[in-house]
């Protein structure tokens, strides 16, 4: 796969390591002086200049993923540039979550700026030169790790974000929190971590928003397109865990024991029928996938029981909540009827549905077709995957829209998703996405005529 427009001479792997994060250089352009406004061109100017910058930031991200509430790396780098940019940092948030406020020299609002920074449970099988070889472990297996859904970049984006914002904080009015957060793909079994703990943590009394902007990179736009939703946008979505027990007996004689391995697969094939029979899914789209399936040590032995785990995706609470219960009905009663026993467990921390504040989305649409141009900002259906920079949208108006990354003559539909062990991100995305997190700072910072 060709590396984008901005992939070209790529340095060795030393020599990215030799300078990567150094102290910032001093951008091109003069500091404008206190009480002059940002100008939109020397903007532009100052993101240009970091582009290189920027795509070497992800290459080594990439390189050097690390899984949920483990990327202490990640958070010590990120948390050593900010402090270069003379930042005020917090780290340690949520486990490994970082947050650097940049207060302006002129009076005005407060924003928040967010970024995720775990990767996935993913064997990489790009061939790039900085891909990833890390291994992890995850639920008791050792894995690959790969940013396998644009975290790099979106870490990236922000750190360029915050370069061009510190080398002006002289004529910026307000505050701007930038927030680089640990397991937004959610934490490990048995632990907590993501946007709630950080807000339980004390993230937002640092300093208060009163908005918040975030991004996410993704292959089903091409680059160069920027997708949003006024209102919901993507679904809240709930952790399951089923099991279930049966009583072990030879694979012979299945009549000796009871087997819950049939009496999972009969449950798996029941929840679908909750979403395709016992669901409106004309009013809103409901989605139960179960992604994981343990149970059994060898062909001849019918086990004790079966472990399964899954997700749920919806977009109203009233749904939820029924659907709920008809899960867990369809759990009990399809095992019972096997002879068998099953269990439904929840997930902590569910993610609610993504909202974009109508009022924030419309008032900022104007900057997003300045930076993409008007023809490459479409407005999308609703999307199942799930974002729990939904939190924050709970807590203060917000605004979350999508960046595409598929290289051009590549289509979208076929391209790899998200989360595939070939996901690629065409690096000209980069580029858009800092330019419309900047610019989406500054015009939602300037004083309002």
């Amino acid at each position: 796969m060709r590396l984008g427009r901005f992939g070209a001479g790529l340095l060795s792997r030393d020599s990215r390591r030799s300078w990567l994060f150094a102290a910032c250089a001093c951008l091109p352009g003069v500091e404008p002086a206190i009480g002059e406004p940002l100008d939109g061109r020397e903007l532009e100017a100052a993101a240009a200049s970091l582009d290189r910058r920027v795509i070497e930031w992800r290459r080594h991200f990439h390189e050097h993923p690390e899984l949920s509430n483990r990327e202490f790396k990640t958070a010590e780098r990120i948390a050593q540039y900010l402090r270069s940019l003379d930042l005020e940092v917090h780290s340690g948030i949520a486990h490994t979550g970082v947050a650097g406020v940049l207060r302006g020299g002129r009076p005005g609002p407060v924003i928040a700026l967010r970024a995720d920074m775990d990767a996935l449970p993913v064997t990489e099988r790009v061939d790039v030169p900085f891909k990833s070889t890390a291994i992890g472990e995850y639920q008791g297996e050792t894995v690959g790790v790969m940013h396998a859904c644009g975290h790099d970049g979106h870490m990236a984006i922000l750190l360029g974000v915050a370069e061009v914002l510190a080398q002006r904080r002289n004529s910026l009015p307000g505050t701007v929190l930038f927030i680089f957060q640990p397991a937004e793909e959610g934490a490990p079994a048995g632990e907590r971590g993501g946007a709630s703990l950080m807000l339980e943590e004390g993230l937002f009394e640092i300093v208060r928003p009163e908005a918040a902007f975030g991004l996410h990179l993704f292959s089903d736009l091409p680059v160069g397109v920027i997708g949003y939703r006024k209102g919901p946008f993507m679904a809240g979505s709930d952790r399951l865990r089923i099991v279930v027990t049966g009583r072990q007996t030879h694979g012979s004689r299945p009549w000796g024991g009871i087997d819950p391995i049939a009496a999972a697969a009969q449950i798996i094939s029941g929840l679908q029928m909750v979403v395709s029979r016992q669901t409106d899914i004309s009013h809103l789209p409901v989605v139960i996938t179960i992604g994981k399936i343990d149970g059994g040590v060898r062909a001849n032995i019918i086990p004790d029981s079966v472990e399964m785990h899954g997700t749920l995706r919806t977009f109203d609470a009233d749904m939820r909540e029924a659907i709920i219960e008809r899960i867990e009905r369809t759990v009990t009663r399809t095992a019972e009827a096997s002879g068998a026993t099953a269990t439904l467990e929840l997930g902590d921390d569910p993610n609610p549905v993504t909202r974009n504040d109508p009022a924030l989305t419309e008032r900022m649409l104007p900057t997003l077709r300045r930076v993409a141009g008007a023809e490459n900002v479409r407005e999308i259906g609703l999307q199942t995957t799930a974002e729990d920079f939904a939190v924050y949208a709970n807590r203060v108006p917000s605004l979350y829209f999508w960046v595409g990354v598929t290289p051009p003559g590549v289509d979208p539909e076929a391209a790899p998703s998200n989360h595939s062990p070939e996901f690629y991100l065409d690096e000209a995305s980069l580029g858009v996405g800092m330019r419309a997190l900047l610019h989406l700072a500054v015009e939602y910072l300037a004083p309002r005529r």
